[in-house]
C-alpha cells in the first residue's frame, strides 16, 4: 500500500505483518507502529505518537524530580535514579552570572572570595530564590536527559505535605521556566510511601515518617492520600546546626556545616551506642582565635542531637494521636517506616520505636525513595494517560 505524507511531501510504503506496520518511506527511514491496526489511526498520527523505530517518545521525556533542600535527585521513566547532585548555586555577585551548580559548587560553600556566594536557594523544602531555583532545575533537567532532548519532558514534582498554595505554585511556575511541558505536584509522604514499595492504595494504614535536609513529614496513608499528615521544619540541616551549636557552647571550637555534617554522618547517633565512637575535629578556638583539633565521641552528638530529635518523635505521636482507631491498628501491626536521608542517622529507629511501641523501621534505599516514588507516580500518569487512547 502506498500512501502520500503531505507533512514531509514524501510517499509511504506501508506494509501489514500481523497487527504490525511497516513504514518506509522513499528516504529509507524504517518505522514499526504495533498493535494499532484498526484502530482508525493514520501512519502519520502513528509517526507522531510512537516516533521512529517504533520508540514510545514519552520514555526518557517523563521525568520525577526530588526538589530537596539538601540535595536534589532526578528519576528518568524507564532508568531509575540518574542524578543525585547537592541543591547549591555559586554565582558571581559583580556579573550576576552562575560559577557552579550542584556537587562543584558544595565543595565551594565558606570557601568563597567575596565576590563569589555559594547559596542553598531552598530553604525548607519552599523555595527562598525563584531566578536562582529556576537555573538550577533547569540545568539539572538538561544534565538529566541530555541536550539532544527535542520534546519537553513532562515533571512531576515533590513538595513538602505543609506547603502553602503560593509555595506550591512557586514550585511549578519555576519547574515551568525551566522547561516542562506539564508539571503535576506531589506530597512527600506520598512519593516516599510509594518509592518504598508500600502499595498505597489498599484500604490499609501505612505510616511513613520522611525525615530530609529542611522539613520531616509525617503521614498516614490509606487509599492512594493522606489521612493525617504533619510537617515540621527539623531535619537533617537542623541536626547540623546542633552540633555546631553544641560545640561552641561545649568546647569554645567555631567549626562549620559541612565539619558537622561529617560528624553527623561518621559517628552521630540519638541513642546510646553499645560501643562508643570516636572522632578528631578541628576548627577555630573562640578563645584564641587559633585552629584546634579536639576528639569527639558519639555520646556528646547523642547530648547534642537530642533536642532535634525528641521534636520529630513528639511529632509522630501528635499524628497517631489524630489517627483514627482501625488505621492506628493497622500502623501498630505494619508498623513505621522511615524515608530520607535524616533516617539515616543511628539510633533513629530505636528511640522512636522506644517512645511509640511500634516496631520501626528504615525503608531499603531511604536516600532515593522520594525519587523513585515521584517517578512511579509520573509512570503511573502516563499508563493513565495511554489507557485513555
Amino acid at each position: 500500500m502506498c500512501a502520500f505524507n503531505s507533512q514531509s511531501l514524501t510517499f509511504l510504503f506501508i506494509e501489514q505483518f500481523g497487527n504490525t506496520l511497516f513504514v518506509k518511506s522513499a528516504s529509507g527511514y524504517l518505522d514499526l507502529f504495533e498493535a494499532f491496526v484498526g484502530k482508525g489511526i493514520s501512519s502519520y498520527n502513528a509517526r507522531q505518537r510512537y516516533g521512529r523505530k517504533g520508540a514510545i517518545k514519552m520514555v526518557g521525556s517523563d521525568i520525577g524530580i526530588d526538589l530537596g533542600t539538601a540535595s536534589i535527585l532526578v528519576y528518568i521513566k524507564g532508568k531509575g535514579v540518574v542524578l543525585k547532585e547537592p541543591s547549591v548555586v555559586a554565582f558571581d555577585r559583580d556579573t550576576n552570572k552562575i560559577k557552579a551548580i550542584g556537587e562543584e559548587a558544595r565543595l565551594m560553600l565558606g570557601r568563597t572570595p567575596g565576590n563569589i556566594v555559594a547559596v542553598r536557594p531552598l530553604r525548607q523544602g519552599v523555595i527562598s530564590d525563584y531566578t536562582v531555583t529556576e537555573k538550577m532545575i533547569k540545568h539539572f533537567i538538561q544534565k538529566a536527559l541530555g541536550k539532544k532532548s527535542f520534546r519537553k519532558p513532562l515533571v512531576s514534582v515533590c513538595v513538602p505535605s505543609g506547603v502553602t498554595e503560593v509555595e506550591k505554585k512557586a514550585v511549578e511556575d519555576a519547574t515551568f521556566a525551566a522547561g516542562a511541558r506539564d508539571v503535576k505536584i506531589i506530597e512527600e509522604p506520598i512519593a516516599a510511601a510509594i518509592g518504598a514499595g508500600i502499595d498505597i492504595s489498599k484500604p490499609c494504614g501505612n505510616m511513613i515518617v520522611d525525615i530530609g535536609g529542611g522539613t520531616s513529614d509525617i503521614a498516614v496513608i490509606s487509599l492512594g492520600g493522606s489521612v493525617v499528615s504533619t510537617s515540621i521544619k527539623i531535619a537533617g540541616d537542623d541536626f547540623d546546626e546542633a552540633i555546631v551549636r553544641y560545640m561552641r557552647k561545649k568546647h569554645n571550637l567555631l567549626i562549620g556545616e559541612r565539619t558537622a555534617e561529617d560528624i553527623k554522618i561518621k559517628i552521630g547517633t540519638c541513642y546510646p551506642l553499645a560501643q562508643p565512637e570516636t572522632i578528631e575535629v578541628r576548627g577555630r578556638n573562640l578563645v584564641t582565635g587559633l585552629p584546634r583539633t579536639i576528639t569527639v565521641s558519639s555520646e556528646e552528638t547523642e547530648e547534642a542531637l537530642r533536642e532535634a530529635t525528641l521534636q520529630i518523635v513528639e511529632a509522630v505521636h501528635s499524628v497517631l494521636e489524630k489517627t483514627p482507631p482501625e488505621l492506628a491498628a493497622d500502623v501498630a501491626d505494619r508498623g513505621i517506616v522511615l524515608t530520607g536521608g535524616g533516617s539515616l542517622l543511628r539510633g533513629l529507629e530505636e528511640l522512636i520505636e522506644e517512645k511509640t511501641g511500634i516496631n520501626t523501621m528504615t525503608a531499603e534505599q531511604p536516600m532515593t525513595c522520594v525519587a523513585i516514588g515521584t517517578g512511579k507516580y509520573v509512570e503511573f500518569l502516563a499508563g493513565k494517560r495511554d489507557e485513555e487512547f
